[in-house]
């Protein structure tokens, strides 16, 4: 079903799905109605996020969670355990496994801000799994889950129905849905954007008008599908940045039928319409924000994810990388495919930076080079998808990676030989 944030009816059995109300005294074939709400019931009606499940039985069959002790390398805000720092900081791809190893397992923080308890900030994960979630199922009560695949695709099953997601696609699960990741081509490799604050929405279009950037209908939303199975099975949810486990006697995604605007979704990264300049300078990566979580200030986003997709350059005069830069904004970029315009060494696909609030940051020698000594004309960047979690806060390095052998210690070296301007 396609469209971002549409009211959807699904039903996996015909007729499953009460006609004219939610919660009628009977339900169709003895299902239990269940709301799950993503916002306050009196949140403005723009802005109210919930969907009526029903299901075989209701999620409050469980005995008490208990803690989740294989949290491994998972943090949560608040990212105390390593001081903020002004350096620029560049990592190595997050090696796979030697062992076998699950999505939830495979959780990885590199760093975040905000708080859990004021619902504000994010959490920045990589995952590396070499083994499918069996009889086991995560839901977060923190945040809402941006996946976005670098390698190996992934089958989620959720309570809303099956998305396949592969690389140069991403995942959205809302706060609180369980889901389980398989690996149906083998081991797996990516990114996870956890956000604490307001759900992550398509950006204002402004003077760009009614059409460009992330089109509504691209997203794509499961139509119902359910298990009737009778298994143990395990729910780890994370609650204020623990791990607590439960486990029941089946599946849990055992919800017949659901309406409501409210459920995962997945997006094509390749069907972004990206706006860029046809005459001169190089424009603020904000034309390519694909979703944004807005703060309680216009226009100073929580957080925002922006890709840099395959485009045409063909700006005038114009140094096309993008430029030298200091930013009140705190930028993580990861890469998926390629390399990235404004460095030609060091950024590999499955590799992640941190350039946080006010830090000089831009090409390094060699990409500035090769710009300033280009012939400007028209040059397709191709075969390329780097994307960038950008929040007003600053983002607080996990000890893992401020510590990690995959920081690289030279970073700072691809700006260290750039030779002073001659003057007349």
């Amino acid at each position: 079903m396609v469209g971002f944030g549409n009211h959807f009816a699904s039903e996996a059995i015909a007729g499953a799905l009460p006609i004219g109300r939610n919660s009628p005294q009977r339900t169709p074939f003895g299902l239990y109605a269940e709301q799950l709400s993503g916002t306050a019931f009196t949140a403005p009606r723009t802005e109210n996020k919930r969907s009526w499940l029903y299901r075989l039985r209701p999620t409050a069959s469980h005995s008490p969670f208990t803690v989740y002790e294989n949290g491994g390398l998972l943090r949560s805000a608040p990212f105390d355990e390593e001081p903020a720092s002004p350096n620029r900081l560049r990592w190595d791809p997050l090696p796979l496994p030697d062992r076998r190893v699950d999505f939830v397992d495979g959780l990885v923080s590199y760093g975040g801000n905000g708080d859990v308890a004021m619902g504000a900030g994010i959490g920045i994960h990589l995952y590396a799994a070499t083994q499918s979630m069996v009889d086991r199922v995560f839901q977060n009560a923190d945040g809402e889950m941006l996946i976005v695949p670098q390698s190996g695709n992934l089958r989620v099953v959720t309570e809303f129905g099956v998305m396949t997601v592969a690389p140069l696609s991403i995942a959205l699960v809302p706060r609180g849905v369980r889901f389980r990741v398989e690996l149906p081509e083998g081991p797996a490799r990516g990114y996870v954007c956890e956000n604490y604050g307001a759900p992550f929405r398509l950006p204002d279009l402004g003077p760009i008008g009614s059409n460009g950037l992330a089109n509504p209908r691209d997203f794509e939303t499961p139509a119902a599908a359910f298990e009737d199975r009778d298994v143990p099975t395990q729910i780890i949810q994370k609650f204020m940045g623990g791990l607590f486990e439960t486990t029941i006697d089946h599946s849990p995604f055992d919800v017949v039928a659901w309406h409501g605007n409210l459920a995962p979704c997945r997006y094509a990264l390749r069907r972004f319409n990206t706006i860029n300049t046809v005459s001169f300078d190089h424009p603020d990566p904000s034309i390519f924000t694909v979703l944004t979580s807005p703060s309680e200030t216009p226009g100073t986003a929580n957080c925002d994810f922006v890709i840099f997709p395959p485009r045409w350059m063909v700006a005038e005069d114009t140094f096309r990388p993008p430029w030298f830069h200091r930013n009140v904004m705190s930028e993580f970029m990861g890469l998926i495919e390629g390399s990235y315009d404004a460095k030609a060494g060091g950024f590999a696909p499955g590799g992640a930076s941190l350039h946080n609030c006010m830090s000089g940051h831009g090409p390094d020698r060699a990409s500035y080079e090769t710009a300033t000594a280009a012939s400007l004309v028209p040059h397709r960047i191709e075969g390329s998808m780097a994307f960038m979690f950008e929040s007003r806060n600053v983002i607080r390095p996990t000890r893992f990676a401020a510590q990690s052998p995959l920081c690289q210690e030279d970073y700072d070296d691809c700006w260290a030989d750039f030779q002073k301007a001659q003057l007349p």
